[in-house]
């Protein structure tokens, strides 16, 4: 990884709202202008904005991070290379499929994740991939961490009948240590819908979120509006042509006393 990536920098106090260009750590900067992004991440970057949402979270070099369900590794990449070489990232990914039920034919491996492949890339040397079962086991199958991150998925925790909410809360909160954050990013419901859009339209309401998180002891530290769409209706599914890509994200940080 290149040096540059790695200057220490002071980080400036994140104010409630997105912080400007100026504000943003040189880390962190460093890491979202990295070359070797893909340019399915970079295209995405304006409507995302990863800068913004890494020093909002205060993620810095030597940072140890939990990121839950990174799917392809966007905000991966810019994590692994913002913690730099002292640091490190557990991406707790999906299990693979199991066969088909009565399947005679011997399990062929399954091939690689994106999530692996991605892990196997020496530019990225401080990756480690993990299914996330390992939050759920007793004692947790990663060490006590400074972050634990989840962008555009807690409100997939509601869904499914074995969605254990308070649960879920309760295992993020025991593998943090002490003053350790929670960040939570995700595609916002419509005011005072609460969780009832979270299988239809993948969408929640940040007060939900809330409510829930502080819940297992969290103390809410901040919020931001950098990724806020206002001609977002909130009505539309996430994945609908009509928003995707562009939806109203809040961002939530949460503090573990």
């Amino acid at each position: 990884m290149r040096a540059s990536l790695f200057v220490a920098a002071a980080l400036v106090a994140a104010p409630l709202l997105g912080l400007a260009a100026d504000k943003i750590p040189a880390p962190v900067a460093a890491a979202v202008a990295d070359s070797t992004r893909p340019s399915a991440d970079t295209d995405r970057d304006a409507a995302r904005k990863p800068a913004e949402m890494l020093a909002f979270a205060g993620i810095k070099p030597g940072a140890q991070v939990v990121e839950l369900l990174p799917g392809a590794g966007y905000f991966t990449r810019v994590i692994s290379l913002t913690v730099g070489p002292k640091g490190h990232i557990y991406a707790l990914g999906f299990p693979p499929r199991p066969a088909p039920p009565g399947s005679s034919a011997p399990a062929a491996p399954p091939p690689p994740s994106a999530l692996d492949t991605l892990a196997a890339d020496p530019h990225y040397g401080n990756i480690t991939v993990l299914t996330i079962a390992a939050l759920n086991t007793d004692p947790p199958g990663v060490p006590k961490v400074d972050l634990v991150w989840t962008s555009d998925n807690y409100h997939d925790m509601h869904n499914g009948p074995t969605a254990d909410i308070a649960g879920f809360n309760k295992h993020v909160f025991s593998i943090l240590k002490s003053g350790g954050v929670f960040v939570v990013i995700d595609h916002a419901a419509m005011a005072g819908h609460g969780i009832s859009d979270t299988s239809t339209l993948h969408r929640i309401d940040p007060e939900a979120v809330k409510t829930e998180v502080e819940a297992a002891g969290f103390k809410l530290a901040g919020s931001s509006d950098a990724a806020h769409n206002p001609d977002d209706p909130h009505t539309a599914q996430v994945r609908d042509a009509s928003i995707r890509f562009h939806t109203d994200e809040f961002a939530l940080k949460f503090v573990k006393p």
